[in-house]
């Protein structure tokens, strides 16, 4: 293992790019952690989020910002990976259903990854942006799956076994709705602008307006009366 004496003040941060984990971050390094970033090339089709992770790292001073590919576009079965339509107009953008933007484990293998990283760093937190209550939906982004990870990492790594040292998830937007989590964001100095949430954005980067994801952050910031510096399509 490289690295020296693991410190709670290291932090590995998984950023997309899009409003709910740069909000994650923000809030992080207002924790006074030092945060190194770990966006993942999963395969996923609205790529252009790559860049607004950069951005936003870059915005607020990340330690340090690691890109790490892991294909699930190979294994396909989701509007975001695979050749399949990406919903839109959806009467409710949170439905009782899973939707065809679920990515199959995409959190498991994300957080898999941090986990890693964390013990080579070394750090004890990962933080990453789940919301359960303003979401599309999916089975990740629930208390009971941070949980069970946790229960995992708690089993799983080196430092845990022999030292005691447990990597803990913080998932601090977990119980937050979208405007409570801009609201967040905004007090913290976040340039919301610099993110990306599109599923479905147009190829010169103009968000769709239509997709669940954007229907929920037009949503959080109609609720808080402030305008969203997101370019959408016209």
């Amino acid at each position: 293992m490289s690295g020296g004496v693991r410190t709670t003040e290291r932090a590995v941060v998984l950023l997309s790019g899009g409003l709910d984990s740069s909000t994650a971050l923000a809030m992080a390094r207002a924790e006074g952690r030092e945060c190194h970033c770990l966006t993942v090339r999963y395969g996923q089709r609205h790529d252009r989020e790559l860049e607004a992770a950069r951005r936003v790292a870059e915005h607020l001073g990340a330690a340090g910002h690691l890109v790490v590919g892991v294909d699930l576009a190979a294994i396909g079965g989701s509007a975001l990976t695979a050749d399949i339509d990406v919903p839109k107009d959806r009467p409710a953008a949170q439905g009782s259903s899973i939707p065809v933007t679920y990515v199959p484990a995409r959190n498991t293998v994300l957080l898999s990854v941090a986990l890693a990283w964390a013990e080579v760093l070394p750090a004890l937190e990962i933080w990453l942006g789940v919301s359960a209550v303003d979401y599309s939906g999916y089975p990740d982004c629930r208390p009971e799956f941070v949980a069970a990870f946790q229960a995992l990492a708690d089993v799983a790594t080196r430092g845990a076994v022999e030292r005691g040292e447990r990597v803990v998830v913080r998932a601090p937007l977990i119980d937050l709705s979208k405007a409570e989590t801009i609201s967040r964001g905004l007090a913290l100095g976040l340039d919301y602008g610099l993110t990306h949430t599109c599923y479905d954005p147009a190829p010169d980067g103009a968000a769709c307006g239509r997709c669940d994801s954007c229907r929920l952050r037009l949503k959080g910031f109609a609720e808080l009366g402030v305008r969203d510096p997101a370019r959408y399509l016209a």
